[in-house]
């Protein structure tokens, strides 16, 4: 079974997470001014983004620059993965493929401790990206867990490259931002990916 395959009711089920939704929840965590760079990189690329139409090229175009930015802004000190395998539990069905993972580590070769999971919501429907995003934040944890990785909340972020939805995963308790954050308030956006990575 793929993360992707999970519903929210098999997550309850066969792993007792709870889902409750806080509106705002990360709101008030502090901005990151984007580089000159990632703004002027954005107005090319997001028309052309949304020209091409694609799910490849929205993720190349526009979310890819964003996570290069925020690794830059924490000078390195995070690793960044996309399309990776990352395959914590065959047998409780976390496996597959991620879309981006980062993790508070410097080492880039492989996953050391994952801290963000971030999937792309299909057809520009972020909902449909929760249960994949949660399995996966779960296997983080669990992940970690078996590392000896002490680190009590996973996040996660579902987009749809324009709009951006944030979790918290500590213990079995998920606490989904119910309120949307668009690629339009760039700083709120690094300013919360940020935070979860400090």
């Amino acid at each position: 079974m793929a993360y992707s395959k999970f519903t929210l009711e098999e997550l309850k089920q066969k792993f007792n997470i709870t889902l409750t939704g806080s509106k705002g929840k990360f709101n008030n965590l502090p901005e990151v001014t984007p580089s000159q760079f990632l703004l002027e990189a954005l107005e090319e690329y997001l028309p052309l983004a949304v020209a091409i139409g694609s799910e490849k090229a929205r993720s190349e175009l526009i979310v890819a620059p964003i996570l290069v930015a925020m690794k830059k802004h924490l000078n390195k000190q995070i690793s960044l993965f996309s399309g990776i395998e990352f395959n914590v539990d065959i047998e409780l069905g976390l496996n597959g493929f991620c879309d981006f993972i980062m993790s508070h580590s410097t080492q880039q070769f492989f996953i050391e401790s994952p801290v963000i999971s971030l999937v792309e919501a299909k057809n520009d429907n972020l909902k449909s990206g929760f249960a994949q995003c949660i399995a996966e934040m779960v296997a983080a944890q669990i992940f970690n867990q078996h590392q000896g990785n002490e680190i009590s909340k996973i996040y996660g972020a579902i987009t749809t490259r324009t709009v951006w939805q944030f979790l918290e995963l500590e213990g079995k308790a998920v606490i989904l931002d119910l309120q949307e954050y668009s690629v339009e308030n760039l700083p709120k956006i690094l300013g919360i990916l940020t935070s979860f990575v400090s």
